[in-house]
């Protein structure tokens, strides 16, 4: 099992109330390897990233993705480096030039499993 395939495990594990699709997609390119619901009914998607530096990889067709649909989109790395890096990092789709520039020094929207679960449960909520 590769990490990425690793994290999704761990995303649907802590994260059970919310419904995720795993995507395999090799016609569209950039296609994020998640879709899934909240429990508002809810659709957003979610890139899975692993990376053992501060510098986050993208290929040129996962950019246009967030660029092109930059709302409900997330973005989950799961650092492999340093203890105090060892929490998931989220972040928006629309900040996806931003975290290619400046890696996970870019300050994340949501911090840890417990912190994105919050998240992307009121993602569509009118709150």
């Amino acid at each position: 099992m590769g990490p990425e395939q690793k994290l999704y495990q761990k995303l649907k594990k802590s994260i059970p109330e919310i419904s995720w699709i795993r995507l395999e997609n090799l016609s569209l390119l950039g296609t994020p390897d998640l879709l899934a619901s909240n429990t508002s009914g809810s659709f957003f998607t979610v890139e899975l990233k692993v990376t053992k530096a501060n510098k986050v990889r993208f290929s040129p067709h996962q950019i246009a993705f967030h660029v092109k649909h930059p709302h409900n989109t997330f973005i989950i790395v799961d650092p492999l480096g340093p203890r105090s890096l060892k929490h998931v990092h989220m972040y928006r789709g629309s900040r996806i030039l931003d975290l290619v520039e400046q890696g996970l020094k870019l300050d994340a929207c949501s911090l840890g499993l417990d912190a994105c679960r919050l998240m992307l449960n009121q993602v569509g909520s009118k709150a």
